[in-house]
């Protein structure tokens, strides 16, 4: 069995597009996961070329580095977390991560940090306040639901974060007619980040 990692998936319209690039090209693959390729065998040098290419046209990236494909595990596991919106209060993310990567968080925490300029908790932070903001431009939810299913202790430290990261409260943001919103995979950029600081 071979993996690929995949950078910028971050939704199930992602896995569909990937999965479509393998079969245009007729690669056989034993399923597609945010973030990830199995396939049975490993690409030829030719083919990887071809899906290299291929996916970078829709937006995405093929991982070669380990350190990178590892960062890449960190933030597909967060955002599948926060797209379920099923986070308990009492939530821990370094057992969360060391448990879903089995790999030490200390040392997962110091890569992410050195290769995104974030932190981990940052970069969970902004997921939740992108969720919400999903949430309240849908009208999906009330922000006492939205602070229960992402796992705050209470409304008013949602709307802490919420209104650091934005610059709004939730309810000025809710009332813009169009509410600016940031891609997934556009977390960690530099000018997203200086929201956080």
């Amino acid at each position: 069995m071979h993996l690929l990692f995949i950078k910028h998936m971050v939704c199930p319209r992602c896995v569909r597009a990937v999965e479509e690039v393998f079969n245009r090209n007729g690669i056989a693959y034993l399923e597609v996961l945010l973030g990830r390729v199995r396939t049975k065998d490993p690409l030829s040098s030719e083919k990887v070329t071809i899906i290299e290419n291929e996916l970078r046209h829709l937006g995405f990236e093929l991982l070669k580095s380990r350190d990178a494909q590892r960062i890449e595990s960190v933030k597909n596991a967060l955002i599948k977390l926060v797209h379920e919106g099923d986070i308990p209060p009492s939530f821990s993310l370094s057992g969360y991560l060391g448990g879903c990567l089995a790999e030490n968080y200390t040392v997962l925490s110091h890569l992410f940090s050195g290769l995104e300029g974030i932190t981990i908790e940052k970069y969970f932070i902004q997921l939740k306040v992108e969720k919400v903001k999903e949430w309240l431009s849908y009208d999906e939810t009330t922000l006492s639901e939205a602070s229960y299913r992402l796992g705050y202790s209470s409304v008013q430290h949602l709307s802490a974060q919420f209104t650091k990261v934005t610059g709004l409260t939730p309810s000025k943001y809710k009332k813009l007619s169009f509410k600016p919103r940031v891609g997934l995979d556009n977390l960690s950029s530099p000018t997203f980040v200086q929201g956080l600081k």
